[in-house]
Parts: structure tokens; sequence; C-alpha cells
């Protein structure tokens, strides 16, 4: 068994600026797409050539403020273009898959903002596009393309925390009147906006959940307000998660093993500190990096450029199973919580 490290490893994740340039377009121009160009656009060697709006002039407007030579006001137009390597989709959850099949069947490889799809059936039928034309296809869930996350790997990989039991993982923010979050035709509540991130923890650490329990409170706007859920893996070992829109929470994240718990202060989904600590005491042993927020969007755009050109289909940091997994342990949470979500529509 080996012995509990006096201190962490070191992230492996390559210089984003090494990633090979590619030509990206991208269809959406809310507050993800901004937050994301603009990271990219400082940490990388990216191109954004062009991007899409349904309306031409938000298009246009994004276009001239992150110096994109290409704005176009729909869809269909961008992906048309020759001068597009690879299609970013930040459009709103309920248009991800017909934007993502959109994208990948006009041959462009395709970055899905999270969550991929509204369930795990449109996650699959995602794959199975991608799969059937040979493209490239990731969730942007770019919490696991960080150097902390990957500290977390090395971690996880070398048996540190012994057998974990328990993953506890709270994402829960304040949301205001109006906020996208809390309409219901859009997908509203906060399970795909905020859950996906403890879920995707505990589905990552545990894998594919046995049995999933779960209750919900209702907001006040016709939407999911919160929701607690346990997973629990065929073996008995436990997640205990919680998100909510009603409030500012802890945001905190552990792995308890019987070796050691390695602790995630919040925003645990975030760059920032881990802290591993033995079990029944003793000198904890701290990682620490800048807490850079959004601005670390890159790292997911440098892993999906260094995939592409190498030939690779997935992205081992983030598989499309694994992303399929989490969708299905969300849709056992909504059937338990009674939350149900609008069919989505082609988007023009």
């Amino acid at each position: 068994m080996p012995s509990l490290p006096t201190v962490l490893p070191t992230a492996r994740t390559p210089d984003p600026m090494q990633a090979p340039a590619l030509r990206w377009g991208v269809l959406g121009t809310g507050w993800i797409a901004e937050r994301f160009v603009r990271s990219v656009q400082r940490h990388t060697r990216q191109r954004f050539t062009a991007v899409a709006s349904r309306d031409a002039a938000r298009a246009k407007a994004f276009a001239d403020l992150h110096g994109i030579p290409g704005a176009y006001g729909s869809y269909e137009d961008l992906v048309a273009v020759p001068d597009v390597d690879v299609v970013y989709v930040a459009t709103g959850h309920t248009a991800h898959l017909a934007c993502a099949r959109l994208a990948l069947e006009g041959g462009k490889h395709t970055l899905v903002e999270k969550p991929i799809g509204l369930d795990a059936a449109q996650a699959s039928e995602i794959a199975a596009v991608a799969a059937d034309r040979g493209l490239f296809c990731a969730e942007a869930l770019w919490t696991f393309f960080l150097p902390k996350f990957d500290v977390v790997r090395q971690i996880l990989d070398s048996g540190a925390l012994g057998e974990i039991h328990t993953v506890l993982a709270d994402l829960g923010e304040h949301f205001t009147a109006g906020h996208r979050i809390l309409r219901p035709e859009l997908a509203g509540g906060p399970l795909l906006d905020l859950g996906t991130y403890p879920v995707s923890l505990a589905t990552w650490v545990l894998g594919a959940p046995e049995e999933v329990l779960a209750s919900g409170q209702p907001h006040p706007a016709g939407v999911n307000g919160q929701t607690s859920a346990i997973l629990r893996d065929p073996h008995g070992n436990q997640a205990v998660l919680h998100t909510s829109l009603f409030s500012d929470t802890p945001t905190t994240a552990a792995l308890a093993g019987t070796r050691a718990t390695l602790s995630l202060p919040g925003p645990f989904y975030q760059p920032g500190d881990l802290v591993l600590t033995p079990a029944g005491g003793g000198t904890p042993v701290t990682y620490t990096e800048p807490r850079s927020a959004h601005d670390a969007l890159h790292f997911e755009a440098a892993e999906v450029a260094r995939c592409i050109a190498a030939g690779a289909r997935e992205t081992p940091l983030r598989p499309l199973e694994q992303s399929v997994v989490t969708l299905r342990a969300m849709d056992e949470i909504r059937k338990r919580c009674g939350i149900t979500f609008p069919t989505p529509t082609r988007q023009n």
C-alpha cells in the first residue's frame, strides 16, 4: 500500500499555448460564450473565425467586440462556411441537441456546452451522430480540464485515499427574478446549470449509481428550486449531493476514503486549492493554484485542439460515456423529484 504523500502532485496539463491552432465557430452569444472566447483568446493560439446568433445584430456586435471576422444570423449559415474546423455550441440547454446535430451533420468537430443534452437519451444521440460521422465531440464541462482536477486524478489513481466510501458536493447560488434559470420553458432550475457539477463529480469518482434517492422543493417561478440526492454505488458507497437557486451555499466538495480525505474548498468546480487530510488526523497537505474562475475556460479548448489534431474522436478527460452516465443519474433525480423539461425544438 503506498504511503500518503507529503507533497501533492503537480498538474500534468500541457501548456495551452502549445495546442495546435484551429479555427473556431461559436453558436450563441450569451454569458458563457463571451467568457469562453475571452479566455481562449487570452491564453491560447486558437482562432475564432465565425459567430452565429438567431439575431444577426447580436452576432455582429459579438463579432465586433471580440475581433471575429464572420458574423451570421443563423446557425446553419455558420456551419456551412469552410473556414471553421470546430464548433462550440453555447446556446441555451434546450437547443444543445439540435445545434450539436447541425454542427456534426455539417462535418464540424463539436464541443457542446454542459450539459451536453437535457437527458441521457439526447447525450447518447449526439454521441451516436459523432461516431457515425467520425468527428470529435465532447461536453464542455470545464472542471475536468482544469489543472486542479488533473491533480485530483493523480491522487485517485495513486490509491492515496484508500477505499472511497463518501462523496459530498454542494452548489447553490441565489438568482434574482428575470434570470433565465427561472424560466420553465428553458429547462430552468438548478439541476442543469449547477447540479451538473456535483453529479458529475460523484459519477466520476463512484461510477454509475445503482440507486438514486432524491427530494426537491419548488420555486415560485415554476421551476425546481433546490434538490438533494443520494447516489449509491453497487458496493454501498454513497454520494450526498445538493444544489439550489434559492441561496448561496458553501459550494464545497469532499472525497472521503479509508486512508485520507480530499477536500475541495468552494467553489470546488473552479480553479483553487485542494487539501489532503490523513484519516484520524495528521498534517494536511495542500495544493494551491490561482482562483482564476472562468478565465480558465481555455483549458478545455486547448484539449479539444490537441485531440482533433491527433485524430482522436473523444477526450479521455471527459469521454462521452461519462457525460451519458451523469445525465442518466440526473434523469433519475428528476424522476424522483417530479421535474420535467420542455420538448426541445430545432433552432433556426
